[in-house]
């Protein structure tokens, strides 16, 4: 897992770095550094959201997945925690299939959101995308 210390290095002025899967997940054995309202609540574990995610990363009508940094990462320490805000998937597939594909109902998770570009403004990082391609947010209050 990456380090509070690695993230506030590939920061650009105040934005946060989008994640690959690996750098977030991997390692990462901080249930609440994801959806931290759910856990303990029904929420499945991060190695059964990672498994979806990875799974929905490798359907032809995704491009790539990224794990979006909420503001509580503590960047001023050397260890500090690592939080995640959302998942940013770039991808041609409705909403409602990716929904079904990631069973958001059993991640609590508020389901997939539309981006625009005042949401990516907070980013950097951000993988390219063919310009088929659009931005879709999975969240959690």
């Amino acid at each position: 897992m990456i380090t509070s210390a690695q993230v506030a290095r590939r920061m650009e002025g105040d934005r946060l770095p989008l994640l690959t899967l690996e750098e977030f997940f991997d390692g990462n054995e901080a249930e609440d550094s994801l959806a931290p309202n759910q856990w303990g609540y029904g929420r499945p574990p991060l190695t059964e959201i990672l498994r979806r995610l990875r799974e929905a990363e490798q359907a032809t009508d995704v491009a790539w997945v990224r794990v979006g940094l909420h503001w509580d990462t503590e960047t001023d320490e050397e260890n500090g925690d690592v939080c995640a805000e959302s998942i940013l998937i770039a991808t041609t597939a409705p909403a409602v299939d990716l929904e079904a594909r990631l069973d958001t109902e059993s991640l609590q998770s508020d389901g997939i959101i539309e981006s625009d570009e005042q949401s990516l403004e907070d980013y950097c990082s951000i993988p390219a995308i063919s310009g088929h391609e659009r931005i879709v947010f999975l969240v959690w209050d």
